[in-house]
């Protein structure tokens, strides 16, 4: 007899991850199939900044995005929980520094956004304590931390999981999915569920407008160096609570290509060290580099697709980690025919209908 499932996730990041959980908490039998190691990629890569403050995020996603932020010490709690991991869920909060353009906004930032007491006291290590600067009650999360909580959760709830091998192809029966193909075997479900990330518009026979956009970043050893989340706009500081500080990163159209440049990294360390000087002794780490999903508008694709039985999650580009617990919860309505509790329609892929068989969503 052939194994089969109730629904078969493509891509093992943290969307996929969490959409496993959210669907066996539903009673779903779920296979989960990652062309590599799972929370390898794009989650592995990130900085974990749960930026849902609105600032250089797209209008139609501020309320998702806000919903799922609320919705991240529950899901945290819950992954420590059940794994053992902690994942470092920090609520120090956001110390944005706006572009000189943004400092004369009229709509008033700072204002909205006030410190709660003077840059040199919220932040000594930041050189020019007379730089304007907002607050922001943002929090952070390490991303690596909680994709291996997610994914010992998932194995502990009994989701099967094949790694290694990439699917190939959505396996059709009279114009339903039915299953995937991968180099390795073919497996058999009546719902698959495009969560392959930078990846996704590789899986015939839709051509979802995914791309990778590539970020380079890199980590510092220190020790209470830095306090808060830092954002300005020439780099970002993202501190651990074992004391690392993450800086980056870059946005760049580089094909499927995560080599890291030496230059980048040079540069991207020397503007931490003019905002921040006292991490110019900081020992190196690590660098790497990433490569976010991107669309055309910058929205992720959520929903159903024209072929029955198939749906995507991916396209998230710089919210995969902020977006995760919110994607989870709607998406797992959405496979099991309930009406999401959040609006997803201005991500449904068929607004890129022009595109090969995006066409209007099947049943």
């Amino acid at each position: 007899m052939v194994k089969s499932w109730d629904v078969i996730i493509v891509g093992g990041g943290i969307v996929g991850l969490s959409l496993s959980l959210a669907l066996h908490k539903r009673g779903a039998r779920v296979l989960l199939v990652e062309r590599g190691e799972p929370g390898r990629e794009a989650s592995h890569a990130a900085a974990g900044m749960l930026a849902d403050s609105g600032f250089e995020m797209p209008a139609a996603l501020e309320a998702l995005a806000r919903a799922s932020a609320r919705m991240y010490p529950e899901f945290v709690h819950e992954l420590q929980d059940e794994s053992g991991i902690k994942v470092d869920l920090r609520d120090q909060g956001t110390l944005l520094f706006p572009a000189a353009e943004a400092v004369h906004d009229p709509q008033g930032l700072s204002a909205n956004h006030p410190l709660p007491a003077p840059l040199r006291d919220l932040e000594p290590a930041v050189a020019d304590a007379d730089r304007p600067a907002l607050f922001l009650p943002e929090r952070s999360v390490d991303p690596r931390a909680l994709s291996a909580a997610a994914l010992k959760a998932a194995k502990h709830r009994g989701v099967d999981i094949s790694s290694g091998s990439a699917v190939r192809n959505l396996l059709e029966s009279h114009g339903r999915a039915e299953g995937v193909a991968t180099d390795r075997a073919d497996y058999y479900a009546p719902i698959v569920v495009n969560c392959a990330g930078a990846w996704a518009g590789q899986l015939p026979p839709l051509e979802f407008p995914t791309r990778p956009v590539k970020g380079q970043m890199l980590c510092l050893a220190g020790r209470d160096f830095v306090r808060h989340v830092i954002r300005a706009p020439e780099v970002y500081l993202v501190p651990r609570s074992d004391g690392r500080i993450l800086i980056g990163s870059t946005l760049e159209e580089a094909g499927y290509d995560k080599r890291v440049d030496a230059d980048v990294i040079h540069r991207m360390h020397a503007a931490a060290v003019a905002l921040c000087p006292s991490l110019a002794h900081s020992r190196l780490l690590e660098a790497w580099a990433g490569l976010r999903p991107g669309t055309p508008d910058g929205l992720p694709l959520l929903g159903p697709t024209s072929k029955p039985g198939y749906f995507v999650a991916a396209g998230h580009f710089r919210d995969g980690i902020l977006l995760a617990p919110v994607t989870a919860t709607v998406m797992a309505q959405v496979v099991t025919g309930v009406k999401p509790e959040h609006e997803i329609a201005p991500f449904s892929p068929a607004r890129f209908a022009g595109l090969a068989g995006l066409g209007t969503p099947g049943p």
